[in-house]
């Protein structure tokens, strides 16, 4: 048997869907039996118009209309088509019923809309969809906090709004520390549980208003709304010990961690999220640097300030000097400690100023590093000093590179084509490397001086023992040449641990035949205390310091490489 085919407005109710016509010329609605279904608990007379009915709508009341306006007019028969989505609730007290409206809407002589008719339907469940995507594009997977993008756009707003009702606020980073420990001993799936937990407990912590999301993959950043200095240190304070006082459960056992904190208090000490965000990041870095678990709060410093203008004023000069040649070469005579014979020279850097002035490597170098530069440097010393050991073939030169330069594949491209385009250069050459490198990846650099040595060209370790490298790393190593840390040197006339020390060195060397040179000689006493002990060279002020000065003749201009402009 066929059923019977129920009415169309039985369907649509079913469906949660209504009829409507809308004279726009007398704002009257005509609404199809099926409206009471769609919004229950409506007056009538609350949709018997377009501006009742719009004061029901959200966002905005104007929406139903606007739709209309905003769709370019079809003139005949079948009308403009249009759609709109909004939401109705009698109060603020009611849920938000979310509809889909669609119709086509007819116009007048003038052109503009005179009625309209379409249908209504009840659309929560997209409208949920779409919310819940737009909460995940916010939020953070792991924690189910503001993401990096939506906590520093909370950060501008909050900026915005101290300066505006001249309040105070702070932001701060907190760091979860040796998270890598974590990783390596119970793998990533473990660490993502300490960040979980961490995010809790400082979630737990927050007052009503402030705002905390994840900054980065061990870093959360929080707002603190209404919050003066003091309020800062003490709220730090609360967060660390939330995060230390107790071990973090995971299924790979109880583990402890510690963070470290960086604030700055906003308008005060930052106008923008990048000042909020460096001046943070500065200083967690110094909390951590520090100990492990504490708090450091952004504070003006004149001298930091001032060291900053150097550096931007020393990088755009090192810039410069290399575009326009004006990096040079000062050579500091090293000899041999029993006969003062000169047996090589050391090659420092220097920079013309272009006035006269000169700028000397503890100027140059630091500053290089730390701003990426040193790599540039080091390609230009390199070069110069080729140049002087192709023009002059009875000296023997040394030169310093940088850590960044000993795994820099452009440099050894540098040093294997002047090494080709010079023969015999190479076994006049020795490259220092500082003690500090040779501990950080033993392996790495014994495969950089067995690329030297490959050459000819000699290995030193420079400032030797002012680190951690082991006399048995210098024999993995296979070095030529232990340069003795001059803090040790300059003072061994009058101190007894500073002449044991040295003097162990000089004989553990000799033990494993690798020379001996030591630097910051000041005095004849000191020299015959070397010499006695078996150091095989001697540098410093008694023999003479670094000097523009070339002992072998004039500069080899003719053996100068061309300069290559450096953006």
């Amino acid at each position: 048997m066929i059923p019977a085919l129920p009415q169309a407005s039985d369907i649509l109710a079913a469906l949660g869907q209504a009829v409507f016509a809308w004279d726009i010329a007398s704002d009257a609605i005509a609404w199809g039996d099926q409206v009471g279904a769609v919004f229950p608990g409506i007056p009538t007379e609350r949709l018997a118009t377009g501006a009742e009915f719009a004061k029901l709508i959200e966002p905005s009341q104007s929406l139903r209309t606007a739709s209309l306006t905003q769709t370019s007019a079809v003139h005949g028969a079948d009308g403009t088509p249009y759609r709109v989505e909004y939401g109705v609730r009698m109060s603020a007290a009611d849920p938000v019923v979310w509809i889909e409206e669609t119709g086509r809407w007819f116009a007048g002589a003038d052109g503009r809309p005179t009625r309209a008719i379409g249908s209504i339907r009840i659309n929560n469940e997209r409208h949920a969809r779409d919310e819940e995507l737009t909460r995940l594009a916010r939020l953070d997977p792991l924690t189910g906090e503001l993401n990096r993008s939506h906590l520093i756009a909370a950060l501008a707003e909050s900026i915005e709004e101290t300066t505006r009702f001249r309040s105070t606020a702070a932001f701060m980073l907190v760091g979860i520390d040796h998270l890598a420990r974590v990783n390596d001993a119970f793998g990533f799936d473990v660490a993502d549980a300490v960040i979980l937990d961490v995010a809790k407990r400082i979630r737990a912590r927050l007052r009503g208003g402030d705002v905390l999301g994840r900054f980065s993959g061990n870093k959360f950043g929080l707002i603190l709304k209404n919050c003066t200095v003091d309020d800062m240190n003490v709220a730090a304070e609360r967060f660390l010990a939330g995060i230390r006082d107790e071990v973090v459960p995971t299924k790979s056992g109880p583990v402890s961690v510690t963070a470290s904190i960086g604030a700055v208090s906003v308008p005060r000490y930052a106008r923008s999220t990048d000042e909020a965000v460096n001046r943070a990041h500065e200083t967690l870095d110094a909390a951590k640097r520090r100990r492990a678990g504490s708090f450091a709060a952004w504070r003006p410093d004149a001298a930091r300030d001032a060291q900053r203008r150097v550096n931007i004023r020393v990088t755009d000069e090192i810039v410069t000097a290399l575009n326009e040649r004006r990096i040079r070469l000062a050579y500091e005579p090293v000899v041999a400690a029993a006969s003062r014979e000169r047996a090589f020279h050391e090659c420092l850097v220097r920079m013309d100023q272009g006035d006269g002035q000169v700028l000397l490597a503890p100027d140059i170098v630091p500053v290089a590093e730390r701003l990426g530069l040193i790599r540039l440097v080091d390609h230009r010393v390199l070069e110069l000093v080729v140049a002087e050991l192709a023009a002059a073939p009875g000296i023997c030169l040394s030169l310093n590179i940088s850590p960044d330069t000993t795994m820099d594949p452009d440099w050894w491209a540098g040093i294997e084509s002047l090494m080709q385009a010079h023969p015999g250069v190479a076994e006049r050459l020795i490259v220092e490397i500082t003690e500090t490198v040779a501990i950080q990846d033993i392996d790495d650099v014994r495969a950089f001086v067995g690329r030297l040595k490959h050459f000819g060209s000699r290995i030193a370790i420079d400032d030797f023992g002012a680190g951690y490298t082991s006399f048995r790393n210098l024999r993995k190593l296979g070095v030529d040449i232990v340069k003795i840390d001059g803090a040790f040197v300059q003072n061994i006339t009058h101190s007894a641990d500073d002449r044991a020390f040295v003097q162990t060195l000089i004989d553990l060397a000799r033990r494993l035949d690798i020379k001996t040179v030591a630097e910051w000689v000041q005095d004849e006493e000191a020299a015959n205390m070397l010499r006695d002990w078996g150091c095989d060279y001697i540098q410093g002020r008694l023999i003479g310091l670094a000097s523009a000065d070339r002992p072998w003749g004039a500069p080899p201009d003719s053996a100068l490489p061309a300069a290559v402009e450096v953006r």
